[in-house]
């Protein structure tokens, strides 16, 4: 995708995949990266929900700001065809 969006650009490319299965990989801090899939459950003013199932555990929601996808501290990819989505 283009690297040239701005947040709102993003917020509204983001709603077309509520309800989506992704994979979601998020810098926690410099070494550590997490890498989860999860439902888009919701877009927001300012910020995304995301339902991650782990197993033997309840589900989580983690949320994140759109400027998280702009800086590339997270990254999302559709589980259907592997199509990089809204990286910044």
């Amino acid at each position: 995708m283009n690297s040239n969006k701005t947040i709102s650009e993003i917020k509204e490319g983001l709603e077309s995949y509520v309800g989506h299965k992704v994979r979601l990989k998020a810098s926690k801090s410099r070494k550590r990266v997490v890498i989860q899939e999860g439902i888009i459950e919701g877009a927001y003013p300012s910020i995304f929900v995301i339902k991650v199932d782990q197993e033997n555990k309840n589900p989580r929601k983690l949320s994140f700001c759109y400027s998280d996808l702009l800086t590339h501290n997270v990254e999302l990819t559709l589980c259907e065809n592997e199509e990089s989505i809204l990286c910044g």
